[in-house]
């Protein structure tokens, strides 16, 4: 009995301890961790990135579109291949994109620390283009054409050379990355010369002239000044190089059989861009306020050119600086309804084009139609920076231009803007003389009954826009475009293959192009 009561007691002795040490095991509950914790000294969206005192914010949308009667999403028939108006020609282009962003803001002792960064991801139905092989090839464009960073002055006004044999084009751009601390903006940005809605005065068309417009963002050192009261100064040193660059051409070299294809192609004369010596310097003074904003922006431009023949010893011209300026004007609360705004804008420029025919619209366009008097016709023109002879000095080209919209709101849910833009470049004295003078290089064409360089674009647009849900909206944007060029007659032209026109007569005369786009796009 005794044995019996030790094992019942150092049973239960045993099961105490053993509960005791399992009581001191069990987790005591912890207080719930905050792993995200709103940020809210910079608007909503903004986050803390944990361990730090670091805001962030993601943000981006995704877009679906078509566009309808061109090669092009961002632009007009205005280039190889759509230009040629045959079966080379797309009846449409597709285009899905990706846009994401990111925006972390820290406070120091300073003032805030602002980084941002955009990029896109894009998917792009290319086209196709003649080889000029004598059994009909072809060869695919690829996103060589069709990407948004805009052509390159070695491409603009000539027609692309696809080594592409793919199917599609996939392509990556980089719109913004920039730092801000102190009033200091480095990296890329929309450049200070743009009007707060660069090129886009009704959220619209990519392709309007009459303006600048780096949408997808120039490499800048840039100091902006707040004086309180909606007004800001800025200055700033901008990368010139692509963006900036509409081309120095060296007119000789469209000279004796060359006359043909410059009159036909829009081929001025060779280009010779050198070397990066000099940014473009911007200034620009915004009044900013609830009645809408007035912005003053001048801009200087350093075109350098590198020879006049392939190597050293043939020479160069000196350097000439271009300049620019521009007047932009928003008036909101007008009386027609809620929400409904007036953009318009104006610039001069005198050896700095892209500030008038910004990179997305391009100074190149070659467009091919129908002809009464020959086999087929032909607006061909290109405006530079500036031209020159082999031995001479640089001459600017000088523009201007203007362009705007009208928003209407037609309640929540519906909106439309109408929109335009016109652009006017002007050539100087001897580049005319020598293309156009009496025994020049174009007036001595047989058939060419008016002789002038100089060119107009014009443009009209209407976009209607439909948001049933916040964040998602579809649109259609309709735009034409004009092109009055000065050149008249009838001449034996030769081959383009690009675009599979022959060696034939084609009349001199002006062109249009009409392009829909339709979009939906879920912003986040």
């Amino acid at each position: 009995m005794k044995l019996v009561k030790s094992l019942l007691l150092g049973s239960a002795a045993g099961l105490i301890a053993v509960g005791g040490a399992q009581a001191a095991d069990l987790p005591v509950k912890a207080k719930a961790v905050e792993y995200v914790k709103i940020c809210s000294l910079y608007g909503a969206g903004f986050y803390y990135i944990p361990g730090t005192d670091t805001c962030i914010k993601l943000g981006g949308y995704l877009r679906a579109e078509v566009g309808l009667n061109t090669n092009s999403i961002y632009d007009s028939q205005r280039t190889a291949p759509a230009a040629g108006r045959n079966r080379l020609s797309n009846y449409y282009t597709m285009r899905a994109r990706e846009d994401l962003n990111i925006d972390t803001r820290t406070a120091t002792e300073y003032g805030v620390v602002r980084t941002f960064f955009d990029a896109t991801f894009s998917w792009t139905t290319g086209g196709y283009q003649g080889t000029g092989s004598g059994f009909g090839g072809t060869a695919y464009t690829g996103t060589l054409a069709l990407n948004n960073a805009g052509a390159s002055p070695a491409l603009v006004g000539s027609s692309i050379n696809p080594t592409d044999g793919g199917t599609s084009g996939g392509s990556l751009g980089v719109y913004y990355a920039f730092i801000q601390f102190a009033g200091f903006t480095m990296g890329k940005a929309v450049s200070q010369f743009d009007a707060p809605w660069t090129n886009y005065p009704g959220n619209n068309f990519d392709g309007l002239v009459g303006g600048s417009g780096t949408v997808t963002g120039v490499n800048q050192f840039t100091y902006t000044a707040d004086f309180g009261q909606g007004v800001t100064a800025a200055f700033s040193a901008e990368d010139a190089t692509a963006y900036y660059q509409a081309g120095n051409l060296n007119v000789s070299s469209a000279a004796g059989a060359a006359a043909i294809a410059g009159l036909t192609t829009g081929a001025l004369g060779a280009n010779a861009i050198g070397g990066s010596r000099s940014p473009n310097l911007v200034g620009m003074v915004r009044v900013d306020q609830a009645w809408g904003l007035f912005q003053a922006s001048v801009a200087a431009h350093d075109n350098h050119v590198a020879y006049y023949g392939a190597t050293e010893t043939t020479g160069h011209p000196d350097d000439k600086w271009g300049w620019a300026v521009q007047l932009a004007l928003s008036i909101k609360n007008i009386p027609t309804g809620a929400g409904d705004v007036i953009n318009i804008s104006g610039v001069y420029t005198d050896g700095a084009t892209r500030y008038n025919f910004q990179n997305l619209a391009g100074g190149s366009y070659i467009m091919y139609g129908g002809s009464s008097l020959a086999y087929q016709s032909v607006a061909a023109v290109t405006a530079p920076d500036t031209t020159y002879v082999t031995g001479g000095s640089q001459e600017s080209v000088k523009t201007w231009g203007f362009r705007g919209a009208y928003t209407h709101n037609w309640d929540p849910y519906w909106n439309t803007a109408i929109y335009g833009a016109y652009a006017q470049a002007q050539f100087g004295g001897g580049t005319k003389t020598f293309l156009c003078g009496a025994g020049g290089v174009f007036s001595s064409v047989a058939g060419v009954t008016s002789c002038n360089p100089d060119f107009n674009i014009g443009q009209i647009g209407l976009i209607t826009r439909w948001t049933p849900v916040k964040n998602l909206t579809f649109s259609g944007d309709f735009t034409w475009t004009h092109v009055d060029q000065k050149y008249a007659g009838v001449v034996a032209a030769g081959a383009n293959f690009p675009v599979a026109k022959p060696a034939a007569t084609t009349e001199l005369k002006d062109q249009d192009s009409f392009t829909l786009l339709l979009r939906a796009q879920r912003n986040w």
